[in-house]
This record gives C-alpha cells, structure tokens and sequence, in this order.
C-alpha cells in the first residue's frame, strides 16, 4: 500500500514546527531503508489545494502536525474521514478533512487517512525551537506514524 505521509506547520511559529521536522527526520530515514516500501513524505508550511491530486495516488495518508487543544507533549492518533464541513479560510491552508473531501468528490474515492499530532506549548513567531516538551515526544510521534504505516503494510500482505 503507498502511504503518504505529510508533515505541515509553521518553521517560525516554535511547536507549530513539530510537522515539518517530523516529516524531514521520516524522510531521512525514509533514504536509509528505514521504512515500508511505497512510503513518500512531505514536508509543508501550509496544506494546499495542489495535495489533492497526491492524495488521489496514496492507498493511506498520515497528516502531521500540532496541537493547540491537547497537553504540550501528548502524541495523538485520530482517523481522518472526508468533511466537506470542515471548511478553511481557503486563502492560505485548507483542513485535512476538506482535502479529502476534494479528493473523493473530484476522483470518487480519498484514501484511508490519519493525523498525528503533537500538543505544543511555544507558538510565538520568529521562535524557531521546539519547546522541551515536544522535543522530548518526537520519538512517541515518529513511532506512532510507524506503527500507522506498518499496519498498512500488513494489511495489505494477508
């Protein structure tokens, strides 16, 4: 199963970073044969429209990113499903769940899809470091993306 994995928020916001760096260390593990097989990553500021049509090509997909409304440290896992409801601003980001939403009423089917995330504590701008409690959750974050990805694997070898 191709699993896509992306990772988005805001370098310069401190937590808001925890989705693009998470991506980049996946991805650099991704180069060393440390993940399943079909596994792409992206790392991104914003969730943009353009996704959609990645999305269309993946069997699952795993948003990263941070949480405002969950403990500074916790890890989350929570299932996706398509919300045309879930509307943004549409001027600079979209919520996952819209992109699905896109993916199914443009392709007529989304892939199966997850968010982690990771509560954050440190969100002002021009703070380019990850507060130490998110720090210390980037290995219980990157293991739960594993775990995701593993079980698709899995699925798809019975």
């Amino acid at each position: 199963m191709h699993t896509l994995i992306i990772g988005y928020g805001s370098p310069i916001r401190g937590d808001d970073a925890v989705g693009p760096l998470l991506a980049d260390r996946i991805a650099e593990q991704l180069a060393l044969g440390h993940w399943p097989a079909g596994t792409q990553v992206q790392a991104r500021h914003i969730l943009t429209a353009e996704i959609v049509a990645d999305l269309k090509q993946a069997g699952r997909v795993i948003f990263i990113d941070a949480a405002a409304d969950t403990p500074a440290g916790e890890v989350r896992t929570l299932p996706l499903k398509p919300d045309p409801t879930a509307l943004s601003t549409m001027a600079h980001f979209h919520d996952p769940r819209e992109l699905l939403a896109w993916c199914e009423g443009l392709y007529g089917s989304a892939p199966e899809a997850w968010l982690v995330s990771v509560g954050g504590a440190a969100w002002d701008y021009g703070h380019f470091d990850l507060s130490p409690s998110v720090q210390a959750a980037l290995p219980s974050a990157i293991h739960a993306v594993r775990d995701l990805c593993n079980r698709a694997t899995a699925a798809t070898a019975h």
